[in-house]
């Protein structure tokens, strides 16, 4: 065999290692980016589950808390806001807001023993536990995607291309304030 031959070859080898290369690394991005495009969707999904659950709390402890105004309007500002939010940054502020609505109206809650005793009241509790549950869940399993996927864009040598292939980090669902959330709202009656 002839230099030159043997050089094409090389430089054939080369380029069949670098084209897979970047085949298999946009496809890989491409499937993280769908994972954390789903799990986002999972993550609205279990908002809005909240959001749907909180006109009927709020009619609920109206029965029995009808003066509570500012607390009503608060929970109900909280929701619009959750409704409303655009992407991780916004939900967060607006998850912020909710916690704390939730927490004022439960501290309304707990002044009312008939209340507390209600069906409704108790089935709406145990609803929105078990929502708060999935939201936290939910919000785990998109972090862990957004990692995984924003890992993979900014390791050596991927960080070099794939910018120009049209991918960008992801942020974080992170809560504004971790002080407000450290201790959930008290529902146990």
């Amino acid at each position: 065999m002839s230099g030159g031959l043997i050089a094409a070859l090389i430089a054939v080898g080369v380029l069949v290692v670098l084209v897979g290369y970047v085949w298999v690394t946009y496809n890989s991005l491409v499937t993280l980016r769908v994972r954390v495009d789903e799990a986002w969707s999972d993550i609205t999904v279990q908002l809005k589950r909240r959001a749907d659950l909180i006109p009927s709390l709020i009619e609920t402890v109206k029965g029995y808390a009808a003066h509570e105004k500012g607390v009503f309007e608060a929970v109900t500002a909280a929701r619009a806001e959750t409704i409303s939010a655009q992407g991780p940054a916004e939900a967060s502020v607006a998850e912020n807001h909710m916690q704390q609505a939730l927490k004022s109206i439960f501290a309304v809650a707990e002044a009312y023993p008939q209340l507390q005793a209600s069906q409704n009241f108790l089935q709406l509790q145990s609803e929105l536990v078990d929502t708060e549950n999935k939201i936290q869940a939910s919000r785990r399993f998109y972090n862990g995607g957004v990692r995984e996927y924003n890992t993979k864009i900014q390791i050596f040598p991927n960080t070099i291309f794939v910018r120009g292939m049209g991918f960008t980090e992801r942020e974080f669902f992170e809560v504004e304030d971790v002080a407000a959330i450290s201790e959930p709202p008290r529902i146990q009656f």
